[in-house]
């Protein structure tokens, strides 16, 4: 009998169980099995080292760059088979990829590029522009200088730093709307575009909410911190303009109706991860980091989504640096990067449970967990 109640309950965690997808050095995606963390299929990529992994909206796509020559490669989920690779650089262009999203369609990619061209005595260095990426000409189809914040020109190193990481006034993150109408790029300004000719439609000033008494205010993390494909939910800092009091909030977008609502929680900490979002969308994850040093101590913090509070807490181990993941079940958190292992722990006790050896050292690509 125990050995049936033993064999029925890892059916169960087999069954619940999921797929991740990680970018892995010099030029891999890994495919892990959730159940066993063991690497199950190694994804070669033709283009060079995985920078960012992003998923297509039906979930059967994954679109990865890649860094040593601009490359963009497209991996059907089902099969783990390249199904389209080339690079965007040639003798004498090279861009610089900031992140990108596919169009709900998945016909083409809009991201922010940088162009630097080489000369006969020098290199040239061009401003940031959004643009669109065609998957089946496999080249960049169309390109708009990005603007300020003030509908000027945008400052080049304002910009550049800003451009695809997730904040800054000059760039941010993109995400689609729904029906492929739109682009939200989102930093301490949320710019609506359209996606026909990225000219901008209404600008969402979250540095100067409707609240009084605030400012500073900027959504952080990108696809990673979505909890459905019409709405992004994330943790953002704000500052009161008299002490610069530090608070952290949750904050919620509807792409649909740009709708923008926030709540207030609590004291902000030093540092803290992007929100990782359970399947039921009732609880979210993240890791917070207060002091520095040899005073430095990291928590796991589960956020009750319904009520919009501090749920539960629990002390983790700092690493210098790393990422933090979920699985999809929501049931497991996931510490990795800089290295070759996942720790892995439960999300109710916070206690770790296993340590994964992939046998290859990650990249800052990202990890897409898929049921």
């Amino acid at each position: 009998m125990k050995h049936l109640i033993a064999a029925l309950a890892l059916f169960s965690v087999s069954a619940s169980a999921g797929t991740l997808f990680c970018g892995a050095y010099p030029d891999w995606v890994l495919v892990i099995d959730e159940a066993t963390g063991k690497v199950i299929d190694r994804i070669h990529l033709a283009t060079g080292l995985p920078t960012s992994v992003r998923m297509s909206h039906d979930k059967k796509t994954i679109y990865v760059s890649t860094n040593d020559h601009a490359g963009i490669e497209v991996i059907d989920v089902a099969t783990h088979k390249i199904t389209n690779h080339f690079v965007l650089n040639d003798a004498t262009h090279h861009y610089r990829l900031q992140g990108g999203t596919p169009d709900p369609d998945g016909k083409v990619l809009y991201t922010t590029t940088t162009q630097i061209t080489k000369l006969s005595d020098r290199y040239e260095i061009g401003k940031p522009k959004y643009t669109v990426i065609d998957l089946a000409q496999q080249k960049i189809v169309k390109t708009v200088d990005q603007p300020g914040a003030d509908g000027s020109a945008a400052v080049e190193g304002a910009a550049a730093t800003g451009g695809g990481g997730g904040g800054g006034r000059g760039g941010g993150g993109f995400e689609v709307s729904p029906d492929g109408k739109y682009l939200y790029q989102f930093g301490a300004t949320i710019t609506v575009l359209k996606a026909e000719d990225f000219s901008v439609v209404e600008r969402i000033q979250l540095e100067q909410p409707e609240a009084p008494a605030m400012e500073n205010l900027g959504l952080g993390g990108l696809q990673e911190a979505l909890s459905d494909p019409g709405q992004r939910v994330s943790i953002f800092n704000y500052s009161d303009p008299i002490v610069h009091n530090r608070v952290f909030g949750l904050a919620r977008f509807d792409l649909n109706t740009r709708k923008f609502d926030f709540t207030a929680m609590g004291p902000a900490p030093v540092a803290m991860t992007n929100l990782r979002i359970t399947p039921d969308k009732k609880e979210g994850f993240l890791v917070s980091t207060n002091g520095t040093q040899g005073n430095k101590r990291c928590e796991f913090w589960a956020i009750d989504l319904t009520n919009t509070r501090l749920e539960r807490s629990g002390d983790v181990p700092c690493r210098t640096r790393f990422s933090f993941g979920i699985s999809t079940n929501g049931k497991k958190l996931y510490i990795y990067g800089a290295g070759f292992e996942i720790e892995v722990y439960d999300a109710v006790t916070f206690k770790k449970e296993a340590t994964w050896d992939l046998g290859n050292d990650m990249t800052g690509g990202g990890l897409l967990a898929l049921p």
